[in-house]
C-alpha cells in the first residue's frame, strides 16, 4: 500500500506521515529530506545550482534511506540537513528536472513491494499517481509561518517571525510555479486544512480514512 501526503513548507506533512507510519508500521520515506541532503552537498562543496554542475554531483552521489534516517554518501545526515539555509538550497535544487527525475526513480524504488508513506511536493502528482491514499496537508501561510518559528526557537535558535513569513511565501511561489511537477492538489486528493487542528487530530483523521478501506473514499 502506498499512501501520499503533499504540501507546502511548514504545514506538517513529515511530522504527520512519521506518526501515522508507526500507527500502521509503514515505512516512512521523507523525500523532502532526499532533496536537502542534496542541497546540503552543493553547499558543503560550493557547487553552484544549476543543471551542469549538479549533474556531474548527481553521478558522484549516493542517497539512501534507512530506519528513517537519510544516508548521503553512506554518512547519516539528518543532523546537518534542517536548518534555514539548506531549506533555501533545497528549494532551488528540487527545481532542477535533472534531479527531479533522479528522486523521483530512487523514491519509486525504496517504495518497491513495500508498505510505505511518503510525503513531499508532487507524491500524488507524479511520483505515484496511483497511490492508494492521497492527503494535501495545508495551513495558512501565517500558521506555517508560526509553526516553523516556535521549532526553531525551541532549538535555540535565534530566528525572525518576518523572515520566516517572507522565506515561507517565497517558497509557496517557487513550488507551485516550477515548470517540474509542481506543487498541486491531485484531482483525487483529501484534502485537510490544519490551521485550527493539532498533530494528533490531524494523525487520528488520517488513519480514520485509511481504516475504512479506500472504497470509503
Amino acid at each position: 500500500m502506498i499512501i501520499a501526503i503533499d504540501g507546502p513548507s511548514g504545514a506538517g506533512k513529515s511530522t504527520v506521515a512519521k506518526l501515522v507510519s508507526k500507527e500502521l508500521n509503514f515505512e516512512y520515506i521523507d523525500t523532502g529530506a532526499m532533496y536537502r541532503a542534496l542541497a546540503y552537498k552543493a553547499f558543503k562543496n560550493n557547487i553552484q545550482i544549476n543543471e551542469k554542475e549538479i549533474d556531474e554531483m548527481l553521478t558522484s552521489t549516493k542517497i539512501d534511506y534507512f530506519n528513517n534516517s537519510i544516508f548521503l554518501d553512506d554518512e547519516k545526515v539528518d543532523d546537518y540537513i534542517r536548518n534555514e539555509n539548506i531549506s533555501k538550497i533545497s528549494s532551488n535544487v528540487s527545481a532542477l528536472k535533472n534531479v527531479r527525475i533522479k528522486m523521483v526513480d530512487l523514491q519509486r524504488n525504496i517504495a518497491n513491494n513495500k508498505n510505505v508513506i511518503l510525503d513531499g511536493r508532487d507524491i500524488g502528482t507524479n511520483v505515484f499517481p496511483n497511490a492508494d491514499y492521497k492527503f494535501f496537508i495545508t495551513a495558512s501561510v501565517e500558521e506555517r509561518s508560526k509553526r516553523r518559528y516556535d521549532e526553531l526557537i525551541n532549538k535555540d535558535m535565534y530566528v525572525s517571525y518576518d523572515d520566516i513569513l517572507l522565506d515561507i511565501k517565497k517558497r509557496d511561489i517557487n513550488d507551485s510555479s516550477r515548470k517540474i511537477a509542481p506543487l498541486k492538489i491531485a484531482e483525487d486528493a483529501i484534502l485537510i486544512d490544519t490551521t485550527n487542528m493539532n498533530i494528533k487530530d490531524v494523525v487520528a483523521k488520517i488513519l480514520s480514512i485509511v481504516s475504512e478501506g479506500p472504497n470509503a473514499l
